[in-house]
This record gives structure tokens, sequence and C-alpha cells, in this order.
């Protein structure tokens, strides 16, 4: 299989179905069965929970602040 050279920016503007087009057909296979293989792999996204550790964290301060108050206060904590 030879080898071509080729630029960073000639690639960046070459849509993927391009470059393979200009593949031979022997290269074109391999990518063919690259593609089915990655896909084949792919795993299911597993459904995450929401965690809300922090519900209730701040509880102790309700007496002291509005919740407006509250609000600043914790991005104050968090440094934004």
């Amino acid at each position: 299989m030879r080898v071509r050279s080729v630029s960073a920016y000639s690639v960046a503007m070459k849509s993927l179905e391009e470059m393979i087009r200009e593949l031979s057909p022997d290269a074109q296979r391999q990518v063919a069965d690259l593609v089915r293989r990655l896909a084949e792999r792919k795993e299911p996204t597993r459904e995450r929970r929401l965690k809300q550790r922090w519900a209730g964290a701040l509880k102790k301060y309700r007496d002291q602040y509005t919740s407006i108050q509250l609000q600043r206060k914790a991005l104050e904590w968090r440094g934004d």
C-alpha cells in the first residue's frame, strides 16, 4: 500500500466522504471494515440518575438568610 503525504489543511477542507472516495478500492474496503467494527463495539450509554448529594447542605442557614441571600452567599463561597 502506498502512503501519501497530505497536509493538515487539505484534510480539514475535504469531507470524510471525499477522502474515502480518493482511496484505492482496497483501502475503501478497509475503511468500511473499520467502521463496521467500531459500530459493533459501541456500548449502549447507561442511564445515570442525577445525584443531589448537596440537597439540604445549606439547611442550617435557612433562618439566617432569605433564599436570594443564600444563593448569593453560596456563589460567594464557591468563588463565583
